[in-house]
């Protein structure tokens, strides 16, 4: 049980890091979505890896009538203390394409 307590109130190992924060403030866009905290905006993530996983990316998003995934309210990759949460879904993503692959040449034999 100590051992678990301890655990959780370790920081992660990217918080305070610089290649985990970077905030574009000369960007013509920026910030690039409304009612963010321009003080904490991170543009590490300015394209989101997590749009090609559709409705299980975990952000504010919705589908446009035809069928465009629209992000503009999300500000799920923009958070600071979201780094942990995207990279942590490279894994997902990996899996994803894997499987892709894999029904794409499943195709081709047939």
């Amino acid at each position: 049980m100590i051992r678990e307590e301890i655990r959780i109130m370790e920081k992660p190992y990217w918080e305070g890091k610089e290649y985990s924060y970077f905030s574009h403030k000369k960007c013509e866009y920026f910030p690039c979505h409304k009612g963010v905290d321009p003080e904490n905006f991170n543009c590490l993530f300015c394209y989101c890896p997590l749009y090609a996983l559709g409705d299980k990316c975990g952000g504010n998003f919705h589908f446009t009538e035809s069928g465009i995934k629209d992000c503009t309210a999300c500000k799920l990759p923009h958070r600071r203390e979201n780094y942990g949460y995207i990279t942590g879904k490279y894994q997902e993503l990996a899996d994803m394409i894997r499987k892709q692959r894999e029904n794409s040449q499943a195709d081709e034999k047939r």
